[in-house]
């Protein structure tokens, strides 16, 4: 498929998911009871990667866990009348704990405020912070990232593309046009 332009490549996608594991560290001073929940899909990948980077550097295991929004998306009524159960995976309790939602984009803030409604499903966490690989802005809820990869502003007629090795078989964020 044709796209606009490389965002980035695995090497600076690595670099970015380094960076980011580095300021949740140092941001939560330390990794004591911190877990990571992918936004299925691609961001599950990413909080695994960044899982496997905390294990390296600091030589501890946090848990990851993964939720699917779609039972709690806004706009539901409009894709089905009838609700699907979401398929959630926390492998540890989230109460007293600090929540990193890991998504690919952040583009609105609605996948995200579902996301923070299915871990509160759940529990009462310390605190739920998001990190997130793209911020393409337009955002339509008061939400703000605390980790960021990398800003691409973008018009509301392109996309941002993330491809991961387990799903996509190679790593790459590209810019799109939505039309095509």
């Amino acid at each position: 498929m044709e796209y606009k332009a490389l965002l980035m490549d695995e090497a600076q996608m690595m670099r970015s998911l380094a960076r980011i594991t580095h300021e949740i560290i140092e941001k939560n001073k330390g990794c004591d009871n911190i877990m990571l929940v992918g936004v299925k899909r691609r961001g599950i990948s990413l909080a695994h990667i960044l899982a496997e980077n905390i294990k390296k550097f600091e030589g501890v295991d946090v848990p990851v866990g993964y939720v699917d929004i779609s039972l709690y998306r806004d706009d539901l009524t409009e894709i089905d009348p009838q609700a699907k159960t979401a398929d959630c995976h926390f492998p540890e309790t989230v109460e007293d704990r600090t929540v990193v939602i890991v998504d690919d984009v952040i583009y609105t803030g609605r996948t995200t405020r579902a996301a923070i409604e299915a871990v509160f499903a759940k529990g009462r966490p310390r605190a739920i912070r998001l990190a997130v690989l793209i911020d393409r802005g337009h955002r339509e809820l008061p939400i703000k990232p605390d980790y960021v990869g990398k800003n691409v502003p973008t018009s509301h007629d392109e996309r941002i593309s993330v491809s991961v090795e387990d799903i996509d078989g190679f790593y790459r964020v590209v810019l799109e046009d939505r039309n095509k």
